[in-house]
């Protein structure tokens, strides 16, 4: 009868194989994803990594949990490793001088909280937040400010606001510096690009 360790760690060899990446950089890239749920996990590394859903179902289950040792031969006894600590994506978006700016990212996301559901997708520069589609991008301007781009159309003319060109992610961005920013007209659209993604 077959070793079903063994054929785990045969399974993690080849995922690594056919990705070219480890199994370590995989559930790395997953926990910067900040995705909360296994099924989400599992749907991100198939979209991502074009994994099979059986290779993706494979790794997404040991997110947090002890990764085999995947270096000796096959068959050899997994040995003990640390756990792949899940990955703050923030971290990666307000390093440095820009960690000054978390406290207005927080705020800008409580107000969105109020509406209700949505997923929150870090990228490279910025957090996408999607109900059906993306509603809004949050991240880092400058080392004193926070962008906040809006997927709403209609949006009224503003000294605050900056439109863009249609055909964009976003049909207009505005940059906060305080929390005092972070008042009823910033909700106001927020709220007009939420409703908008429904």
């Amino acid at each position: 009868m077959a070793d079903p360790q063994a054929a785990t760690l045969t399974q993690l060899r080849n995922i690594q194989a056919r990705s070219g990446r480890s199994i370590a950089e995989l559930l790395a890239a997953v926990g910067a994803a900040g995705l909360a749920r296994h099924g989400e996990r599992r749907s991100w590394l198939m979209q991502h990594f074009a994994l099979g859903y059986g290779d993706a179902n494979t790794v997404a289950l040991f997110f947090g949990k002890p990764l085999p040792a995947l270096d000796g031969p096959p068959g050899a006894p997994a040995a003990a490793a640390a756990a792949v600590p899940p990955v703050d994506p923030l971290e990666a978006l307000y390093p440095g001088a820009k960690a000054a700016l978390r406290p207005l990212h927080a705020a800008v996301l409580a107000v969105v909280d109020g509406f209700g559901p949505f997923e929150q997708a870090p990228k490279k520069g910025y957090v996408s937040l999607r109900r059906k589609k993306q509603f809004a991008m949050l991240g880092p301007a400058t080392k004193d400010s926070v962008e906040i781009g809006l997927n709403a159309r209609d949006l009224a003319p503003h000294p605050r606001l900056k439109l863009l060109p249609p055909g964009g992610m976003c049909q207009a961005t505005t940059r906060i510096t305080s929390s005092a920013e972070v008042d009823a007209m910033l909700a106001g659209w927020l709220r007009q690009a939420y409703d908008a993604a429904g």
